[in-house]
């Protein structure tokens, strides 16, 4: 059991707050109702100081937001690094380092006013010529960014005064305020990758503009982050640092929680609440997710390549079953959108194909496509991601009555991201979370290459029109539409199997205070957070 490797950073002097975050009007097309604030409630009077510990099952393999793409890697960062918007829960892309922004009539330029005052870590005032910088590095596809495809659609990103940056488009992107977050990428410093070892050193030394900065990061153990004290927005954060102990496995997480080592986790086994109700001083709370438990089948792995196949696997899979073995009754089964955006973008079930159960329909595909007698097919899964052990088993026992023999192998996900990002997914286990966009959600991931990344060799052609489409269209209900039938695609052959979304159970301290979690499971409310000691 790891213990707090780093006790707390020089506690400061208690203070009060001094201002609260107000919010910049929206100008012009980009006008919007008043927003709530960025990153979680503003406490009316924290105490400031001390460390905050925090549990995680899966380290980070790197800090790099431009090139790193795993989850793990994003739910730290977002505190580390930030872009123009910050990704609100509730769908809306509300200014971060932008202070407002305007849109043309054609859709197709965007300007930025930027934030004054706001400061690297390294000291350095941010100017419009860091924004553009880091925008046109992560756009070209030379430099690997994961998220490049996101991009794509922008042309042209100048500086145009000291805090003013245009952004020209190829085509009108109804997500491009949403898509100027930091899942991928940030404003850094111009020039800061000029430096050939400037990726490694992102693992020693920040570069970013969020309310902490990198204190130390060290695999295997921690990752330990120190407030910043020249934060744009005075008076935040209000904790001195915060130390996330990488812990082996959930039962040593919940060792960690009961002897007091940690003050919060957010369970990746939610079932395990079982085992922390009722402890004195603990406190349990449930929050929503746009994360998905799924299950990937790339076409460049035979059998996988013939669509029957696909077919049959999606009819032999029981959703419900596999969600209570590996998370219990803790989520929502999903069809083809994750749980947090269902309402909004959601198709009813009853609309897509092979959602139900049919076993006889699979046999009767499997028999069409020539396996008949039986194929061997291997599932991978990732170390550390506890619930897909439980649910790999259930898989299996579900797929051996079509005729399919799972062989299970697990992997280290840097291992597994390499597969990702080279295109050789296989047949495995994913666990992903979006923004609050179906955009986001889909082109990347799904639209045939170069203008997506395609990570299983789908190559759709109706799929990736459909996304086209749907990225440009401004009006919901038209989007809507369009989503609408993208999905039923999805559905009907079968380059995923969207299972389940589970929920956030946090764990924590009653000491913590103000603690709120994202609902794609990326640690923002952190920067509200406080401790009552």
């Amino acid at each position: 059991m790891h213990k707090s490797i780093v006790a707390a950073i020089g506690r400061r002097p208690r203070q009060s707050i001094i201002t609260a975050f107000t919010a910049a009007a929206l100008a012009g097309a980009a006008a919007s109702p008043a927003w709530a604030e960025l990153y979680g409630p503003v406490p009316d009077a924290p105490q400031m100081g001390g460390t905050l510990d925090v549990g995680m099952l899966v380290e980070p393999p790197a800090l790099d937001p431009f090139h790193q793409a795993a989850d793990a890697r994003i739910r730290v960062t977002v505190l580390i690094y930030q872009g123009l918007f910050y990704e609100a829960a509730d769908g809306e892309a509300k200014p971060l380092l932008a202070e407002s922004y305007e849109v043309s009539e054609d859709g197709l330029t965007y300007t930025f006013q930027l934030r004054e005052g706001v400061k690297f870590h390294n000291g350095k005032d941010m100017t419009a010529e860091d924004v553009a910088y880091s925008y046109n590095y992560i756009r070209d596809p030379e430099n690997g960014s994961p998220g490049a495809g996101d991009f794509a659609i922008i042309d042209s990103v100048e500086a145009t005064g000291p805090l003013t940056v245009v952004m020209t488009l190829s085509e009108p992107n109804a997500a491009l305020p949403m898509t100027l977050g930091n899942k991928y990428g940030a404003v850094i410093p111009a020039g800061y990758f000029d430096d050939e070892n400037a990726r490694t050193a992102m693992n020693s030394q920040s570069v970013g503009t969020g309310p902490f900065r990198l204190a130390e990061f060290n695999p295997n153990q921690n990752l330990t982050l120190e407030r910043f004290e020249d934060y744009w927005e005075e008076g935040a954060p209000y904790l001195d640092a915060v130390n996330f102990a990488f812990l082996p496995n959930s039962a040593s997480m919940l060792v960690a929680l009961r002897n007091g080592r940690i003050d919060v986790v957010n369970l990746e086994r939610p079932q395990d609440v079982a085992q922390v109700e009722g402890i004195e001083g603990l406190v349990i709370e449930r929050f929503p997710s746009l994360n998905q438990k799924t299950v990937d089948l790339g076409s460049e792995t035979p059998p996988l390549d013939d669509v029957r196949v696909r077919q049959a696997i999606s009819l032999a899979i029981d959703k419900e079953e596999i969600m209570q073995a590996a998370i219990g009754g803790y989520g929502q089964v999903i069809t083809t959108i994750v749980a947090g955006l269902e309402d909004r973008w959601g198709v009813p079930a009853s609309e897509l194909p092979f959602q139900a159960r049919d076993l006889e329909r699979a046999r009767a595909l499997m028999e069409d496509a020539g396996h008949g007698d039986g194929v061997d097919i291997t599932l991978t899964t990732i170390n550390g991601y506890d619930w897909m052990d439980p649910a790999a088993v259930t898989l299996k026992e579900q797929l051996g009555e079509i005729g399919i023999d799972l062989q299970i192998q697990r992997v280290d996900l840097g291992v597994w991201i390499d597969n990702f990002r080279s295109r050789q997914m296989g047949f495995t286990f994913n666990d992903w979370a979006t923004q609050p966009d179906p955009n986001l959600l889909f082109f990347r991931h799904f639209h045939k290459q170069p203008e997506g990344a395609d990570f299983r060799n789908w190559n759709n052609e109706e799929a990736s029109e459909l996304l086209a489409r749907g990225r440009s269209e401004s009006d919901y209900d038209e989007r809507k539409d369009i989503y609408a039938q993208f999905q039923k695609v999805l559905a009907e052959t079968v380059p995923t199997i969207m299972m389940f979304s589970s929920d956030h159970i946090v764990v924590r301290d009653e000491a913590v205070q103000n603690y709120s979690q994202h609902p794609t499971g990326w640690y923002y409310g952190i920067a509200r957070t406080w401790l009552d000691e």
